[in-house]
């Protein structure tokens, strides 16, 4: 979802730096238009890092039956790795 909201910034402030030209007293559109694509930059790179950066699991479970019962006990660890 990260990606997709950083192209959505970069492709927005790209219409606000280039194509629009329209000039408003109270707001530089462009620079809105230089920032929006910075931020949408940044956040799509944050988005690939995370994408890239996978939890791995390993998940291990034990049964073991206690001789002379019928009870059993299953033991489950799980181990995660960056």
């Amino acid at each position: 979802m990260s990606i997709g909201t950083g192209i959505f910034l970069f492709v927005v402030g790209a219409i606000l730096a280039f194509a629009l030209n329209v000039q408003v007293d109270w707001i530089d559109l462009d620079l809105v238009g230089y920032l929006l694509m910075g931020a949408g930059f940044v956040i799509t790179m944050i988005g690939i890092a995370l994408l890239v950066r996978r939890r791995q699991s390993t998940t291990t479970q034990r049964t073991v039956r206690e001789p002379g019962s019928n009870a059993t006990v299953t033991e489950r660890r799980t181990d995660d790795t960056l």
